[in-house]
Parts: C-alpha cells; sequence; structure tokens
C-alpha cells in the first residue's frame, strides 16, 4: 500500500487522540479538576481503530500490542459512561469482533501477517523489545483506569492514570525517534504536555482541598 496511505491513516488517528485530550483539558481547566468527559472515549474508540489499522500496514507489533488492550478499556469506559448501549446492537458487534477480525488478518494475510511483523527489517529485535516495552508502560496507564473505575463503578482518570502516561510517553517518544516514525512522535509532543497539565491540575486541587479541611 502506498506509504503516503499508511501515515494518512496513522496521522488521522493521532488527530483524533490529540482531540480527546484537547476536549479532556477543556473540560478540566474550565472544572478546576480532572474530568473524564464521555466525548473523551468516543474519540478514543475511533482513533484506536485507524492505530490499529495503521499498526498492522508498519508491520509494527509494539502499536498493535497497545491498541489492542486499550481498545477493550475504551468500550468498558463507554459503558460506565452509560452511552454503550445506545449504540446499534450490530455497530457494538462489528466493534467488539474487530479485533478478533485483526488477529485473523494477521494469521491469514499475505503482505500483512505476524511473519512480516516479527521479520520487519526496519526494526531490530532490541529496538523491537524497546517498543513492547514503551507500549506496555503506555498501556497500563488504562489496565490502571479500569482497575480504578471497576473498584468505584464510575469512569474516572485518576492521578496514576496521568503518571503512568506521563512515564509511558516518555519510552513511546524515544522509540518513536528512533524508528523515525513521524506518526507516533507527533501524537505524543501533544499529549506529553496534556498529561502535565493534568498532573499539575490534580496537585493544585488537591492542595486546595487539603487547605480547605485545614481551615475547618
Amino acid at each position: 500500500m502506498n506509504q503516503y496511505v499508511i501515515f494518512s491513516i496513522g496521522f488521522l488517528s493521532q488527530i483524533l487522540f490529540s482531540a480527546r485530550l484537547l476536549v479532556q483539558w477543556i473540560s478540566s481547566e474550565k472544572a478546576g479538576r480532572v474530568l473524564s468527559p464521555l466525548l473523551f472515549w468516543q474519540l478514543s474508540i475511533f482513533a484506536s481503530f485507524l492505530m490499529m489499522v495503521y499498526g498492522i500496514l508498519r508491520n509494527d507489533l509494539a502499536i498493535i500490542f497497545g491498541q489492542s488492550i486499550t481498545y477493550c478499556v475504551y468500550i468498558r469506559n463507554l459503558h460506565f459512561q452509560g452511552f454503550w448501549h445506545k449504540i446499534p446492537k450490530l455497530i457494538r458487534i462489528a466493534a467488539i469482533l474487530f479485533p478478533v477480525l485483526a488477529i485473523i488478518w494477521l494469521i491469514r494475510g499475505d503482505s500483512y501477517n505476524f511473519r512480516t511483523i516479527i521479520t520487519n527489517e526496519d526494526i531490530s529485535p532490541l529496538l523491537m523489545v524497546w517498543g513492547l516495552a514503551s507500549q506496555f508502560v503506555f498501556t497500563f496507564r488504562f489496565i490502571f483506569q479500569w482497575i480504578y473505575t471497576e473498584k468505584r463503578k464510575e469512569s474516572l482518570l485518576p492521578i496514576g492514570f496521568w503518571l503512568i502516561s506521563f512515564t509511558g510517553s516518555m519510552m513511546v517518544l524515544s522509540y518513536a525517534i528512533i524508528r523515525k516514525d513521524p506518526v507516533l512522535f507527533v501524537g505524543q509532543i501533544f499529549g506529553f504536555v496534556v498529561y502535565t497539565r493534568n498532573i499539575l491540575l490534580w496537585m493544585r486541587h488537591k492542595n486546595s482541598n487539603d487547605q480547605a479541611n485545614g481551615a475547618m
């Protein structure tokens, strides 16, 4: 497939990822505390779909690994937001089946399959390990958020989510530089700013609460 088409899919995905962060950032700034708006998760699942396609077309196991996990977390958060069951049943089934169909495509495909991904000459074994480790840390933020949300039965973005995001973003950014992947690089630069701002917002909100409690 034409490289321009592949990169276009990747950049469109990153635009949606950046848009979700912008929505979350603006909502949180207005409220003066960290929020988890519905649109954040709606944009997330669309972006994740495109990023999985991009990962397959780029023969990049790290991207596919990370997105396959977070995709399920996005669906779960849409459920907690009360939106998932508002989606037509046929679309819900198609959304759930997509990762399975992607795996079948990778097993049976000719140009894009697990073998071509593992033997990708553009990614050395050491770089692949670093990329997978980076995606694991970056993806773990949503596993952490998922567990946190399940315990409270409410879609939330706790401070741990942003701290792990900050760390994972630094790792993925270094992978993108070595891999010379403009899609990952551009996406992480903007995300890094938002993660930092949410950490500062959380600290400011916590200090305000501590001062209010101390004055009582």
